[in-house]
């Protein structure tokens, strides 16, 4: 694992869309650049359905000056697939993006969204994630770009990250293996949300959610119950080959694990019953 000098360890963060990140990870990254890792976010789409009012032009621009924004946060770089929300497709000219997007990040870790979300963008965004993982490596796999970026030495660390409010497309709870204590960090988390200023409306609008900011606090609040801590962040680990299968994130961070199945079991009757 790289960590010296300008070799430094490179973790690549991909969302579907603007501000996934910032909800879902940003805690866990901002605790990796603390120990000195190189940050890239990314994502599939440009959020250029993420307003009830401005066109899909106007709200991809601004979406993109707010993503670059809170990326600077951390000193990171920010770039984005192009592709329109709610089109996001298993093609594979979409796969060809994400491992050009690995190639050019040669990331040692990657973060992404679960296999099964709430919606169909985040969900396609994983297996993009999963494939990149895997072709990113292979030689022989030619992506069709006029300037191709050279192929990884090696398969990645992947991590998902949670879903919204811990459920699946079927509404269940999911239980993570293991959760990362944000608590030290969770005012850099918020001001990297924070940038997403076009977000708030669009939230309350379709989804319901006023307050962007305290409804990701409350959430990171919750999952951070589950182990004993202020504020955590919640995920689960892709350990199919040929995947590395050991945990290197508990070698740099404050890494907890549930006590087991009956406390989860618990908390999720208890937010039934809140339900």
């Amino acid at each position: 694992m790289r960590q010296s000098g300008d070799e430094k360890t490179r973790v690549l963060a991909l969302g579907a869309h603007p501000d996934d990140v910032e909800f879902l990870m940003a805690g866990t990254l901002a605790l990796l650049r603390q120990k000195g890792f190189k940050i890239s976010i990314a994502t599939v789409a440009t959020g250029d359905m993420g307003s009830m009012k401005m066109r899909n032009q106007e709200i991809a621009s601004k979406r993109f000056q707010e993503a670059t924004g809170a990326a600077r946060v951390l000193d990171a770089s920010y770039e984005c697939l192009g592709e329109s929300d709610l089109h996001i497709v298993f093609d594979n000219p979409t796969r060809f993006k994400a491992t050009e997007l690995l190639r050019r990040a040669q990331p040692d870790i990657v973060f992404t969204h679960p296999p099964q979300d709430y919606m169909r963008d985040h969900e396609l965004t994983a297996d993009l994630a999963w494939d990149a993982c895997f072709n990113a490596s292979v030689p022989n796999y030619f992506t069709n770009q006029a300037n191709p970026a050279r192929p990884t030495k090696k398969t990645p660390y992947l991590f998902y990250a949670d879903a919204l409010g811990g459920r699946n497309r079927f509404g269940d709870r999911i239980r993570p293996t293991f959760y990362v204590d944000v608590t030290s960090v969770m005012g850099i988390k918020k001001i990297m949300l924070a940038k997403h200023r076009s977000q708030r409306s669009w939230l309350h609008a379709h989804h319901g959610v006023d307050e962007y900011l305290v409804s990701m606090k409350n959430w990171t609040r919750e999952r951070g119950k589950e182990v004993g801590v202020k504020y955590a962040e919640a995920f689960t680990q892709h350990r199919s080959n040929p995947f590395p299968s050991d945990n290197i994130l508990k070698n740099y961070l404050p890494v907890l694990y549930s006590s087991g199945p009956k406390n989860l079991r618990v908390e999720e009757n208890r937010l039934r019953e809140g339900d």
